[in-house]
């Protein structure tokens, strides 16, 4: 393992953005994709780690810098996985993705889903490493909480009562898909 002290982040997603630099720590100076162009990375690939993938080996290419990408999904039981790997597109703002969830689920009592992260490392042309985490839970019946992002008003982790976003940051970051994800990738790292 190559030594790593800078990464860039390959992603605009300023709340993502925060979210791994809560989680991984002061240890890494931190790089955005927006920091070397204004292109977003389409997301053409049938899987969490095609998607993550594509993500990071642009990053890297353009930066010449390890690069982290990750695309994350809800996957949600009685929806026979749905969102999933189109969580970001299933609608064109976090409240139309939540009302759409919502309404296909309706009238419907089977609420269990998971969230899923795919981390790619990319360190160099052909070398990189991934990492998974999931996080399951279910689907509220209406968004509740103002903190975090995406699904976090109407997802419940297992275990608890509230929200993702009722719960905040201090828990969410010890808890979700991308904090298990990412405490593999600080193992990873020795940091």
């Amino acid at each position: 393992m190559k030594h790593v002290d800078t990464l860039i982040l390959a992603t605009r997603n300023q709340h993502k953005i925060h979210e791994i630099e809560q989680i991984l720590g002061p240890a890494l100076i931190y790089r955005s994709l927006s920091d070397y162009v204004a292109v977003q990375i389409p997301e053409t690939g049938q899987t969490l780690f095609e998607n993550s993938m594509a993500k990071a080996r642009f990053a890297h290419k353009i930066s010449t810098l390890p690069a982290l990408a990750d695309d994350s999904g809800l996957f949600i039981n009685a929806l026979d996985g749905e969102p999933g790997i189109y969580s970001a597109r299933f609608g064109s703002n976090d409240e139309q993705r939540i009302a759409r969830v919502l309404d296909k689920l309706q009238n419907e009592e089977e609420r269990r889903a998971h969230f899923e992260a795919v981390f790619v490392l990319m360190i160099g042309a052909d070398e990189y490493q991934m990492f998974e985490g999931i996080c399951s839970g279910t689907i509220a019946n209406e968004p509740r909480g103002t903190h975090g992002f995406g699904y976090d008003p109407i997802f419940i982790p297992h275990g608890y009562t509230r929200t993702f976003a009722e719960l905040g940051a201090e828990v969410k970051n010890k808890i979700s898909h991308r904090a298990l994800a990412l405490k593999q990738l600080k193992e990873y790292l020795g940091i």
